[in-house]
C-alpha cells in the first residue's frame, strides 16, 4: 500500500471506499475550478491598474520602453516562476497551490504554517491527510495574519512604533528572516525524515553558496533554482531502490 492510499483510508475511515473516493473527486474538481476562476480574476485585478496608467494616463510611456520592462522582469523571475511551483506542490498538495499563490508569503509564512499543521497530526505531505491539513493551515495562517495587521498594524500601528526602541526595530528586520527560515528547514526535515535527500541538499547548498558562487557572481539570481534542480537530480539517483515484495 502505497503513502497515498495509507492517508486517503485513515482519513476517510468513516465512509465507505466509494463515498470517499466520489467526495475527494468532487473536492478535486471545485478547487480545480474555482482555484483556476479566482487566480485568473487575481491576475486582471492586479494588471488593470498599471494597464489603465499606461494607456489612459498620459505617463509618456513608448512602447519599446513597457516591453523593455516586461523583458527586465522575464529575466529575473522566469527561473522562479518554474522552480516554486515544482518545490512547493509536494507539500501543499493542488488545493492548497491556490490558496498559497494567490495569498503570497509562502517560505516565510504559509508553508512554515502548513509543515506545523502536518506534523502536529501526524500526516505526511503528498497524502490527501496530508493536502487537507495544508488548506486548513492556511486559512488559519491567512486568518492570523490579517488580525495581526488588524490589530497591530491598523490600529496600534503608529502607537507601537513610537514606543519601539530603533535599534530594536534594526535587530528584529536583519534577523527574522533567517530565523523564519532557519524554523523552516529544521520542520521540514523533522516531518520529512528523509536523511538521504536532507544530506544532499544541505551538499548541494554549500557547493553553490560557497564554490559556484564566488567564482560565477553572476549566478546569485537563480542559485535557489540551481540548488533545487540539483538537489532533485541528485536525490533522485542517490534515493533507496525498494526492493519487490518476494
Amino acid at each position: 500500500m502505497t503513502a497515498q492510499q495509507s492517508g486517503r483510508i485513515n482519513f476517510m475511515t468513516t465512509l465507505s471506499p466509494a463515498q470517499a473516493t466520489a467526495d475527494l473527486a468532487e473536492f478535486d474538481r471545485t478547487t480545480s475550478r474555482w482555484g483556476r476562476l479566482t487566480m485568473i480574476a487575481g491576475l486582471i485585478i492586479s494588471v488593470a491598474g498599471p494597464l489603465y496608467l499606461v494607456l489612459f494616463g498620459n505617463l509618456g510611456i513608448t512602447s519599446s520602453q513597457l516591453w523593455t520592462a516586461v523583458a527586465a522582469v522575464l529575466g529575473t523571475f522566469f527561473i522562479i516562476w518554474l522552480v516554486e511551483p515544482i518545490t512547493y506542490f509536494p507539500i501543499l498538495g493542488p488545493a492548497a497551490m491556490y490558496q498559497a499563490f494567490m495569498i503570497g508569503n509562502i517560505s516565510n509564512k504559509l508553508l512554515p504554517s502548513v509543515l506545523v499543521a502536518q506534523t502536529s497530526i501526524g500526516a505526511k505531505p503528498g497524502t490527501e491527510r496530508g493536502n487537507f491539513a495544508a488548506v486548513m493551515a492556511i486559512c488559519g495562517a491567512a486568518a492570523t495574519h490579517l488580525l495581526s495587521l488588524l490589530v497591530f498594524v491598523g490600529i496600534l500601528g503608529t502607537w507601537l512604533i513610537s514606543v519601539v526602541p530603533a535599534g530594536v526595530t534594526d535587530v528584529a528586520r536583519f534577523y527574522v528572516l533567517p530565523a523564519v527560515m532557519g524554523a523552516v528547514i529544521v520542520q521540514a526535515i523533522i516531518s520529512t525524515k528523509q536523511l538521504r535527500p536532507t544530506l544532499v541538499a544541505f551538499a548541494v547548498v554549500l557547493v553553490v553558496q560557497f564554490a559556484l558562487l564566488p567564482l560565477v557572481p553572476g549566478l546569485a539570481m537563480v542559485s535557489t533554482a540551481i540548488s533545487v534542480i540539483a538537489t532533485v537530480i541528485i536525490a533522485w539517483f542517490a534515493r533507496k531502490e525498494i526492493q519487490p515484495a518476494a
